[in-house]
């Protein structure tokens, strides 16, 4: 997944008694456990996939007793949740290994996901103050590493792939009070040649529909009323229950689930996705006008280069498919730039592809070689400079696109769900189809309250409107 965010991970607020307790979602149920004076914080490098991990680890710590903290300063175990997927990301967070060093006498460090799953044992060379190396398949197992570090050892490691294993923890600290992720598929098989996945969460593995959809109703039960199914590939889900499931038949048994208002699921791979999907979308109006198919090139040659397994052409059936649904339908993608052996002429094909399309979003960025990738073993031709300038132009030219996107908008009225404070006496929140709406509104509305907004304006990034009464 590359929808790449940053975020600490903030602390739930217990009531203050002379015992604090901390309220966990334990299978669709709150909880509270008592603190044992142990403090941690957990910074999430990556995507949702990543976000939902730290909420699933924070959600084991505060079982154990622990207290979060909003600064690694003040914490007993500080952890970050990592990702590989550009080199940036792994750079960064060695770049925060650095500043922990002269604290390693009273502070436990631990590094969890991707570059932990990838670097291995190989982090304790780089770091020897790290005590604790996680991948995302070992969540499960926390407790006994989390035991381990209590009782006094100084380097613990989980690094199971297992793809018999489950990967879904006991206890989750929510850390949005009205949207709500749910894994339900978790590794990949594909061998995208630039891609470090498969080797960093292991190989596809699916959720038994029965115990997504039991997570589902009681996460309505404890007032949900959006959730967000996620995966590496969701539209590559196969129901391991005897009701084997497509993907497609998941999205409408969510869908049927009363209380939800929102249903929103990433990411697809253009390989597998499937007019069913298409066609799910339609009958359930509670599933978002909103899909995400990462492209990654506009060039067959270099798609194949890539080993992404469809041609130009396959994808845009794909799109084909998407853009005569019976409603309108928001598409976002990935784009990379700068692949090995991308010509001029390979770009050009990238950007013929955002006119023919008409993104409503794209995240892009310049190709970094990762390792244990098949593209490490191929030459890196692209200079930096000219990786900069094609990036520069891509993102121009689909700022453009997004701009008379957006401005088509203008007049019309959307349904927004209210997540927030803009700036003084404005509002922000989303609309089904994912677009960002800032709003005015004559009362001060609820957090997770759903508003009919009517737009007045429109940048590329965001609309701006006014709440109809």
């Amino acid at each position: 997944m590359s929808d790449q965010i940053h975020i600490p991970v903030t602390a739930l607020t217990g009531s203050a008694t002379l015992q604090p307790r901390i309220a966990v979602e334990r299978s669709g149920s709150v909880e509270a456990f008592p603190a044992n004076g142990r403090t941690f914080y957990l910074e999430t490098f990556g995507c949702q996939m990543n976000v939902h991990d730290s909420e699933k680890v924070a959600g084991v710590l505060l079982h154990r007793g622990y207290r979060q903290v909003d600064s690694p300063t003040e914490a007993d175990l500080v952890l970050y949740n990592t990702c590989s997927i550009r080199e940036k990301a792994a750079q960064k967070v060695f770049s925060r290994l650095g500043q922990l060093r002269h604290g390693a006498d009273r502070q436990l460090v631990g590094v969890l996901g991707c570059v932990a799953q990838q670097e291995g044992e190989q982090i304790f060379e780089r770091a020897p103050w790290v005590n604790l190396v996680c991948g995302s398949a070992s969540y499960r197992r926390l407790p006994e590493l989390l035991a381990e570090l209590e009782a006094g050892h100084r380097r613990v490691v989980g690094l199971d792939t297992n793809p018999e294993e489950p990967f879904e923890t006991e206890f989750t600290k929510r850390d949005n009070p009205f949207r709500a992720y749910v894994t339900i598929i978790e590794g990949c098989d594909k061998s995208c040649a630039y891609c470090v996945v498969p080797a960093t969460r292991g190989p596809e593995r699916s959720r038994a529909s029965d115990s997504i959809l039991a997570e589902v109703r009681g996460l309505v039960d404890l007032g949900y009323t959006e959730v967000q199914l996620l995966g590496q590939n969701v539209n590559s889900y196969r129901d391991p229950s005897p009701r084997r499931l497509s993907f497609a038949e998941l999205l409408d048994a969510v869908a049927q689930i009363p209380g939800l208002r929102r249903v929103r699921f990433a990411t697809s791979h253009p390989r597998d996705f499937h007019p069913d999907i298409v066609q799910a979308i339609e009958a359930n109006s509670v599933l978002c006008d909103h899909v995400h198919l990462p492209v990654q090139s506009g060039s067959t040659r270099i798609l194949q280069l890539m080993n992404r397994e469809y041609t130009r052409e396959q994808y845009l059936e794909r799109v084909e498919s998407i853009r005569r649904a019976r409603r309108p339908i928001s598409l976002t993608t990935d784009l990379i730039v700068g692949f090995p052996g991308e010509t001029e002429a390979d770009f050009e094909q990238t950007l013929s592809l955002l006119d023919e399309v008409g993104y409503d979003g794209a995240f892009s960025f310049k190709f970094s070689p990762r390792p244990n990738t098949a593209a490490l073993r191929l030459p890196d031709d692209v200079p930096e400079s000219e990786k900069g300038r094609r990036l520069t132009v891509l993102q121009e030219r689909q700022r453009q696109i997004q701009l008379r996107r957006n401005q088509a908008l203008v007049g019309s009225t959307v349904e927004v769900m209210v997540e927030g404070r803009s700036r003084p006496g404005q509002w922000t929140g989303r609309t089904s189809s994912n677009r960002v709406v800032n709003f005015s509104s004559p009362r001060v509305p609820n957090l997770g309250e759903y508003l009919q907004v009517r737009i007045q304006a429109a940048g590329p990034h965001s609309l701006v409107g006014e709440q109809v009464l």
